[in-house]
């Protein structure tokens, strides 16, 4: 996957758990549960132990290899998510709303334009889908990243690549899986009058819902929501915990009353997706941090 990314490039791989030793430095990649592939980085030097989260979520996808805990003194942790209302349903609640829209616009006659991530997210929600409610196509992006996964053995359904010349009336109600970014293009305009849907976890944000223009927001995202974060950073057994990527001020002070030792790595990275810009209004925040305390 990171050479069909970056282009041919010099590479080295490392299984899981495999542990490498750098300078004074014991270092090893454990499964984050991101992505396919995705990894936290352990660094042990003279008996103290580091983690570094990168993404990750604690949900296991089918697809990914499933988040581990890294026992640790110090975490380092994401926390794009790092707010309350941030509360991800379930895998099976999202399965069956995602094809109940699907079907309902397949015997309306409607395509289903289905907005997210290519690598990672795409997957995610093609091994949800029930196959016998349509064909499925994807964009060009989506689908030369399922080539490389499912060469891997990674187990997605079949899909058709959307290509100038392919007849949509040969698939009728078909579900498309494109980047976000492709919804609002003249790509998208091939279909018709189809219904559009994103798959995010901003969807749990009303504004960012309205503002998006989709018929649909499915609330589906590949980091950890404020559960998962709470329990990930618990699991570690760190004292010391850093975090990094999304609201870092109010997940630090959270921390701090739970009794972390905590601090912040600022980042230029800005958080998921082509809403990293929208912020949740303060109302959010006051309004469930008492929730969060039960």
């Amino acid at each position: 996957m990171i050479r069909h990314r970056l282009d041919p490039i010099a590479l080295d791989t490392i299984r899981y758990g495999e542990v490498r030793q750098i300078g004074g430095a014991k270092v090893s990649f454990h499964p984050a549960g991101h992505v396919p592939g995705s990894a936290q980085i352990r660094v042990e030097v003279g008996g103290e132990v580091w983690c570094v989260s990168g993404d990750y979520k604690v949900v296991d996808d089918g697809l990914s290899t499933p988040w581990e805990p890294v026992r640790c003194h110090a975490f380092i942790s994401e926390c794009t998510f790092g707010l309350p209302v941030f509360r991800w349903p379930s895998q099976v609640d999202i399965a069956e709303d995602l094809n109940a829209w699907w079907r309902a616009n397949a015997e309306d006659g409607r395509h289903s334009l289905l907005g997210a991530y290519s690598l990672g997210k795409a997957q995610r929600l093609l091994h949800m889908l029930d196959p016998g409610i349509g064909p499925i196509l994807t964009h060009g992006a989506v689908e030369g990243t399922n080539e490389v996964l499912r060469a891997q053995g990674l187990p997605l359904p079949p899909t058709t690549r959307v290509t100038p010349g392919l007849d949509l009336k040969a698939h009728p109600g078909a579900l498309v899986v494109a980047p976000p970014s492709a919804l609002n293009s003249t790509w998208a305009r091939k279909f018709g009058p189809a219904s559009t849907a994103v798959a995010s976890g901003w969807m749990a944000l009303r504004g960012i819902r309205r503002r998006r223009g989709t018929d649909r927001g499915f609330v589906v995202s590949d980091h950890a929501d404020w559960p998962g974060l709470n329990a990930a950073i618990k699991e570690t057994g760190a004292h010391k915990v850093f975090v990094t990527h999304g609201y870092v001020q109010a997940f630090r002070h959270w921390l701090e009353e739970q009794g972390y030792d905590a601090g912040i790595v600022a980042t230029d990275y800005a958080g998921e997706e082509v809403f990293a810009h929208e912020e949740a209004p303060k109302d959010i925040i006051d309004e469930d941090a008492p929730e969060a305390a039960e």
